[in-house]
């Protein structure tokens, strides 16, 4: 119990959090205005076609009106903004988690379920848990959180479980077929680019593509069993898969991926962006600076 306590609450750097957080806050405002407007669209659409979700069944939530949708939608969008400045962030956090939810169930109660959203639920719902320790700095705070490593072991066991059950569901509604039959090819005439197109003329890869797939989601959690270093490539693995899904059959889960920086030091990359900008900008020419002696000061 110890050593999974341990791993539970792996301590990570406060500066990880905040760089975190303008990602996700910065996505809801992009997704909102741009990626997944059926939301707002649907306070126009008849009740007769309103279908209750569980959590509307539960909650007991009407069908979907013009002035509920445009209130989601801009005070999400504003309180977002609003929290990307790191003021007030478990509030402004809690605000937004029920803002985009809701948003997200007003869009879902008329149709299809996306299950690439479900992991960003769970990221929008911890970061208020943590928000006024990530606070306690500026974004190159390197002082380390037990709460705020809670948080991010959540975000991405709720990310590889969507990789994991995904897969477990393409056998378990689909049968075996799924993979051995043209499911891929399916979606290329449907919705392909000239690169599934091209792909079209060798059925075999097509085939193999769904092997591969399947094969890569069911071993997905093998990603906290390695290195620092091998669980950074499997995440770069992961973004080249989802880069080749969209070139082929224009489906990209884009809220998906940015859950997955969740495994990333994205601190350290920040420091090293910044470097070469400052770099860049000095016109490093190889020469040390003149040093400027400035009088010491009083003790």
């Amino acid at each position: 119990m110890n050593r999974l306590s341990q791993w539970l609450f792996d301590p990570v750097p406060l500066a990880r959090v905040v760089l975190f957080r303008r990602f996700v806050y910065a996505f809801v405002i992009i997704d909102i205005l741009l990626l997944h407007t059926s939301g707002f669209r649907h306070g126009w659409a008849d009740p007769v076609w309103y279908q209750p979700l569980i959590m509307g069944e539960w909650l007991n939530i009407p069908a979907a009106n013009v002035p509920q949708v445009m209130i989601l939608k801009w005070g999400t969008v504003l309180v977002a903004a609003f929290a990307l400045t790191g003021r007030f962030p478990r509030v402004s956090g809690l605000v937004v988690a029920v803002g985009w939810i809701w948003y997200q169930y007003v869009a879902f109660a008329y149709g299809k379920v996306d299950h690439d959203r479900g992991d960003f639920v769970i990221a929008l719902v911890v970061l208020p848990l943590i928000g006024m320790a990530a606070t306690a700095g500026p974004a190159g705070d390197r002082t380390r959180s037990e709460l705020a490593g809670f948080a991010f072991r959540a975000m991405q066991l709720a990310a590889i479980a969507t990789y994991f059950l995904s897969a477990w569901a393409k056998v378990r509604f689909g049968g075996w077929e799924w993979v051995n039959s043209a499911t891929i090819t399916r979606a290329v005439i449907r919705r392909g680019t000239f690169i599934g197109d091209w792909l079209l003329e060798i059925p075999w890869s097509l085939h193999a593509f769904q092997w591969v797939l399947f094969s890569a989601e069911m071993l997905a959690p093998v990603i906290f069993f390695v290195g620092e270093k091998w669980r950074r490539r499997m995440v770069a693995a992961w973004f080249v898969f989802h880069a080749a899904t969209y070139s082929v059959i224009t489906i990209a889960f884009w809220p998906h991926l940015v859950m997955m920086l969740a495994f990333l030091p994205l601190e350290e990359y920040r420091d090293r962006a910044v470097a070469r900008w400052n770099s860049w900008r000095g016109g490093d020419s190889g020469e040390p600076e003149p040093q400027v002696k400035t009088p010491a000061s009083p003790a």
